[in-house]
């Protein structure tokens, strides 16, 4: 597997990106380009990347192709297929995106959206997409959620089977998975789960962490790695027999300290289990 996480240091050309990218410690990078570069910007990225051997991980279309209302249902559908074609041109392993939600936060619950009619629209909605645009090396993926599907291997397994293209793959964020304190302190079998029913279509991995509280009802937070409960070792075993070239990225950190002191624990636990990053 590859370590990735965000790059801080101001760049100004494919060169001084790659030089930061290696220079972090790490061998896997999130996108360096908007859906607004032009082929020559995208290929000498492209080209930067393979030299330096960093894999481009993911492609972001972060957009809710679900909402209720017609503009902004578009607009997403849209950004979404120039987020697929700049990852295929680029050489990312995805593009990803959630599936979206029916309610009024785009990445909140609603309770239309674990429905079987919500099923079929992202079923339409990600055929479109991938008809539309045709991707040769790259894959549209939706990153695992608590309360929107896939939210469960099974879930993403029934997903896979009906939308029946081959370019719908599978992006991996455990710590979403973890909605209840029965998955929270039996997470790593549920990490297991996921690879052994996955594992094949697996393209990025997200690397957060998750803390249970003691606090009525239930609260769960997610942290930096190393301060929750995920079982890590279970990860990056699983994340171990996959493709060399598989992503696991670090995200949503406040700086880039906190960036440090999680790839420190990860690399920590990888060491102690004979994994390289």
């Amino acid at each position: 597997m590859r370590l990735g996480g965000p790059v801080f240091t101001q760049t100004h050309s494919p060169k001084s990106w790659a030089e930061s990218v290696l220079a972090g410690g790490y061998r896997a990078a999130y996108c360096p380009v908007g859906l607004e570069a032009d082929s020559a910007t995208v290929q000498a990225y492209a080209a930067a990347a393979r030299k330096a051997d960093i894999v481009i991980a993911e492609v972001g279309a972060w957009s809710n192709p679900l909402s209720c209302d017609p503009a902004t249902s578009a607009a997403a559908m849209d950004q979404c297929k120039a987020a697929l074609s700049l990852a295929d041109r680029i050489g990312a392993r995805c593009c990803v995106n959630i599936a979206g939600s029916r309610g009024t936060k785009w990445d909140g619950p609603d309770t239309a959206d674990l429905t079987d009619e919500t099923f079929d629209m992202i079923v339409s909605g990600i055929r479109n997409i991938i008809d539309t645009v045709k991707p040769t090396q790259s894959f549209y993926t939706l990153e695992t959620m608590p309360w929107m599907y896939p939210d469960s291997p099974d879930a993403y397994l029934r997903l896979i089977k009906a939308i029946d293209r081959k370019a719908f793959a599978v992006h991996l964020d455990p710590v979403n998975l973890v909605c209840s304190p029965q998955r929270y302190f039996t997470n790593g079998h549920l990490i297991e789960e996921c690879f052994d029913k996955l594992g094949t279509h697996i393209r990025s991995c997200h690397a957060k962490d998750i803390l249970l509280h003691d606090n009525l009802t239930v609260h769960l937070d997610e942290v930096r790695p190393g301060q929750g409960k995920l079982d890590y070792t279970a990860f990056l075993r699983c994340l171990d027999r996959l493709d060399a070239d598989t992503p696991l990225m670090l995200e949503h950190l406040p700086n880039e300290e906190e960036y440090r002191l999680a790839a420190a624990h990860i690399r920590s636990v990888a060491g102690a289990e004979g994994v390289e990053l």
